[in-house]
């Protein structure tokens, strides 16, 4: 009499205890990952998350590896198709595994975070998100913009939120026949009335260059972030101002035609 019926219950058992095992584990894994994004402010939360979901895969799979296995299946040649697949559709989706992978790369290293102002990827706006495959940024003018995150990883990063604050760099031109001295002093009792500018950091006033037609001073003073740009517009207005009541010469560039 043969039993052979008997073997495949046992093996159908041991199949099924495999399989509950395995899809308990998966989930514990799971979790355990995705957890060590929530309990650490320092890791973002959306690349543990896609890690707990490769993990749980991953145990999923070498379980029906082992099912197989144990029904007396070749699971060598399963293997290789399998890989094969894999490397086609790799082929196939370079471009997208791509942006994954810099995806992940932004969400590791976090060269930026939601709200900061930033340029990468030939694009400047508002971090509103950070996705596998792409980042979602909104422009000055309020325009929604989507960068593949191969783009951005690949090239240099700017951002302008990074420190609290940031330095206005300006260049005044002046003719030739004005005194730098009464110049630079008119600058300088110019920045003292403007209260935003940050008094423990030095304030550069120095001629930086001589050119066709004027001579160029550069003022550097530092500010906090928020008010970068409304500091430099007041600053270029205020200084005008300031020369023009000081009969300082602003020049411009100018041509002279000559007739033969």
């Amino acid at each position: 009499m043969e039993w052979w019926w008997l073997d495949l219950i046992f093996d159908m058992l041991v199949a099924c205890i495999i399989a509950v095992v395995a899809v308990f584990l998966a989930g514990f894994v799971k979790r355990q990952v995705r957890n060590i994004g929530r309990r650490h402010d320092r890791f973002d939360e959306t690349l543990f998350n896609f890690l707990g979901t490769v993990a749980n895969y991953t145990v999923l799979t070498f379980a029906l590896i082992f099912i197989l296995a144990r029904f007396g299946i070749q699971t060598a040649s399963l293997i290789a198709v399998i890989g094969a697949a894999g490397l086609a559709i790799g082929l196939a989706l370079q471009g997208t595994l791509s942006n994954l992978a810099s995806g992940l790369m932004l969400l590791a290293f976090r060269p930026f975070k939601i709200g900061d102002y930033v340029s990468a990827g030939g694009q400047g706006g508002t971090v509103k998100e950070i996705g596998l495959f792409t980042c979602e940024l909104t422009t000055p003018d309020n325009v929604q913009v989507f960068v593949p995150n191969s783009d951005i990883w690949s090239g240099p990063i700017q951002n302008y939120s990074a420190h609290d604050e940031r330095r206005v760099d300006l260049v005044f031109g002046v003719g030739y026949g004005v005194n730098l001295k009464e110049a630079e002093q008119v600058i300088r009792d110019t920045l003292a009335e403007e209260l935003r500018i940050h008094d423990d950091k030095p304030i550069f006033v120095k001629v930086t260059a001589l050119g066709d037609s004027s001579v160029d001073l550069t003022v550097r003073v530092w500010v906090a972030r928020a008010d970068y740009l409304d500091v430099k517009c007041a600053l270029l207005q205020a200084v005008k101002e300031a020369f023009d009541a000081a009969g300082i010469d602003i020049p411009f560039p100018t041509r002279t035609i000559v007739k033969a």
